[in-house]
């Protein structure tokens, strides 16, 4: 790519990222807009809509910025829980590494790259026209001694990378206890979820779990509730709130059409009656789906069981439960309002099936997406597109044309495709057998990760040389030096992407385009102001980006660290935004105290070896044997140093310890609330499709819901 080209993307892109900054500064103060910009504070009555106009409104301010910067982590932890802190310690760490990369890469390698004689001598009269590779190790002649500087410097970004890693995990280990002491009573801490529960003859699925804990947990058993099938009930619920929602607003409406023909030739109806009438029906058949619901033979092998404390609990939960281990299969309750309630398949060997099918559609995916990669390989090269479409050959002759297909368009491309990628892995998620949402999105994060490593970073380095020649996967040993060659030679293209989609995303973010659209092709059929939804975080779609741009800038920082600068401005830009948007926008939905911090720390360590790994190969194209020798210790040590913090912090992701759980029921001994918190928890997983619905006897009546608010609050 040439420099023009990325120069024009880089144009393109901070004209965006203006752009949205200026509208977004305005249009937050107008009261029409709080239901998009914080629908948070709306919700929480922080914040009210004030009518009265005023010219300071039409005025762009940075006011939110010095907010954003000054919200402290007590207070993040507090409002939006640890996740949150979490998230935003992703971003810092991030900023910690590549300050001090891009401080070695631009004030050190960057100068070393430069006064290469590798490359053709750069035309300073024609710059624009010139390729990045000027700027890269490719322009460091072989058998160079400068390349110790480069030698020294993975040394010195893996030890410091590796530092920040242990005090990281350290400091969110410990946070997570202290999140956990510092918690209420919660129905999670003391319930289990149990599958595969066998019934003998003559027995119903209840009675056998309850024989089962009375029997071998006598003194800790307190309860438990069988799950059943409800997906039908959920869907005549489903229908009942949709009809309940449009009623409420024909009559809180006066402006509605209230008389309207069902039919093409049917005569006018009264609407309030017509779905008064329907509410019935769906009432009596909710009455007859719950009767049917209710006996034996909809119960699912699958109950959710509740002990007096948390240590008890644990026994259960960390045991073998029978001789056989695919029955009575215990793990830990999410929290009532996090159960995914679809999820139940409760055979060991369904179960198995679907992870199994979920693996061999990830890679269908996987491999369907190259054909957006081979596309934007073709705009990268110009000769290539004009042999696939000549009739273009005209157009792409212009200056700006060229400029734009080249260095915006193929990582824009690309960024729309990969949109497509998190709500398809969050689907597959779900039929593995999870039984809860956060645990849904926690296992998308690592699918969607990892099939963008896969599909943006080696994917398009490969692409025309190792998708070519299958067999080098077969021979690991030139794994290294095929990276060599192809990895520098796409960077100038992931400089543009980290631009087009780091900056442009990021922004748009702020921005929030999709509900600013929907809500401004609502607001005229919508008079109610106060029908809106409060949005939550989506960890599963975000956390994979900034990983995927920490694995280029690991991975580039000796190889083109011109890419730093760029990724440096994207983390700043994040951390602003995603802070104002904690503080305004998003609330927390559910909680899993820390869990996505595993999977960071695992995708850091895999880019360090990655990075390694290119560095032993560098320095062997580059003929400094003796640089890609010692490199190979590096990896060895990276990987003891990831053996080891996953012995040492690890288990106090998946479980918290007996010391903790014995101190936290201990010092509920004397809250007198404890037994109002015990009779809660018998009912506490009851599923929302077995609650009671009620309707009003009178469709005039609006004071009187038609459906239970624990049937809307979805």
């Amino acid at each position: 790519m040439l420099v023009s080209a990325l120069l024009t993307s880089l144009a393109i892109n901070s004209g965006l990222c203006v752009l949205f900054f200026v509208l977004y500064s305005i249009l937050r103060k107008q009261p029409s807009n709080y239901e998009v910009y914080i629908p948070r504070l709306l919700a929480e009555g922080s914040s009210k809509r004030r009518s009265r106009f005023n010219l300071e409104r039409l005025i762009p301010s940075p006011g939110w910025v010095r907010r954003a910067w000054k919200l402290s982590e007590e207070d993040l932890l507090s409002s939006s829980g640890l996740d949150a802190v979490v998230y935003m310690r992703i971003i810092t760490f991030c900023l910690k590494v590549f300050s001090l990369a891009g401080i070695i890469g631009i004030f050190i390698i960057l100068p070393v790259n430069c006064s290469g004689t590798a490359l053709q001598t750069i035309d300073f009269t024609d710059f624009s026209n010139n390729s990045l590779d000027v700027f890269s190790i490719s322009n460091i002649e072989s058998g160079s001694q400068r390349l110790w500087i480069h030698f020294c410097a993975v040394y010195i970004v893996t030890g410091f990378v590796c530092y920040l890693l242990y005090y990281e995990y350290n400091y969110i280990s410990s946070q997570r206890t202290a999140y956990f002491y510092s918690s209420k009573p919660q129905p999670h801490q003391f319930t289990i979820l149990v599958r595969g529960i066998p019934v003998s003859a003559g027995s119903t699925v209840s009675e056998s779990v309850e024989n089962f804990f009375k029997e071998y947990y006598p003194s800790t058993y307190l309860s438990h509730i069988v799950i059943r099938r409800t997906n039908k009930l959920r869907s005549l619920i489903n229908d009942g709130t949709k009809l309940y929602r449009r009623l409420l607003h024909l009559q809180s409406d006066p402006n509605q059409e209230k008389y309207k023909r069902l039919r093409l030739f049917g005569s006018k109806v009264d609407l309030v009656d017509h779905y008064g009438k329907q509410l019935e029906d769906i009432e009596e058949n909710l009455r007859l789906k719950r009767s049917e619901v209710t006996s034996a033979g909809d119960e699912i092998r699958a109950a959710f069981v509740s002990f007096n404390s948390r240590y008890g609990a644990a026994i259960p939960f960390h045991m073998q439960l029978s001789t056989n281990p695919t029955n009575w299969i215990a793990e830990q309750a999410p929290e009532p309002d996090d159960v995914f309630w679809p999820f139940f398949s409760t055979s060991f060997i369904k179960r198995w099936i679907y992870k199994l099918v979920v693996v061999v559609a990830c890679i269908l995916l996987t491999i369907l997406f190259l054909i957006p990669v081979v596309l934007v390989q073709g705009l990268t090269n110009l000769s290539q597109l004009e042999i696939w479409f000549p009739i273009l050959k005209g157009i792409l002759t212009i200056t700006f044309v060229s400029e734009v297909i080249t260095g915006y368009l193929p990582s824009l491309i690309l960024q729309l495709f990969l949109k497509i990628a998190p709500p398809i892995m969050e689907f597959l998620s779900s039929i593995q057998g999870y039984i809860s949402h956060s645990e849904i999105e926690k296992s998308a994060c690592t699918k969607v990760l990892w099939f963008s490593i896969w599909n943006i970073f080696f994917a398009t380095v490969f692409s025309g040389s190792v998708l070519y020649q299958i067999n080098i996967f077969l021979d690991p040993k030139n794994i290294p030096g095929k990276l060599a060659v192809a990895v520098p030679a796409q960077a100038s293209f992931f400089i543009a992407y980290v631009v087009t989609s780091g900056w442009t995303s990021t922004s748009s973010e702020l921005f929030q385009i999709i509900p600013l659209l929907c809500s401004l092709i609502k607001r005229p059929f919508s008079k109610s102001t106060d029908d809106f939804q409060v949005p939550y975080m989506q960890y599963h779609r975000e956390i994979p980006r900034i990983l995927l741009f920490a694995l280029l800038g690991i991975t580039y920082f000796f190889l083109a660290p011109l890419i730093l600068p760029f990724l440096l401005v994207y983390l700043c830009l994040a951390y602003i935004i995603y802070r104002n948007q904690f503080m305004n926008v998003y609330e927390a939905k559910y909680e899993t105290a820390g869990k996505f911090w595993p999977t960071v720390h695992n995708s850091m360590i895999f880019s360090l070896v990655l990075m390694q790994i290119i560095a032993m190969g560098i320095f062997a194209l580059k003929k400094v044997s003796l640089a890609s020798t010692f490199s190979a210790p590096l990896i060895v040590l990276t990987l003891l140093f990831n053996e080891y913090c996953r012995k040492r912090f690890l288990p106090n992701f998946t479980s918290y310890s007996a010391e903790a759980l014995i101190k936290k029921d201990r010092g509920d001994q004397d809250d007198a609330t404890m037994g109002e918190f015990f009779d809660s928890l018998t009912t506490a997983y009851q599923d929302p499709a077995m609650l009671p619905v009620r309707y009003s006897e009178s469709a005039d009546n609006l004071n009187e819901p038609l459906i239970s608010s624990l049937e809307i609050r979805g």
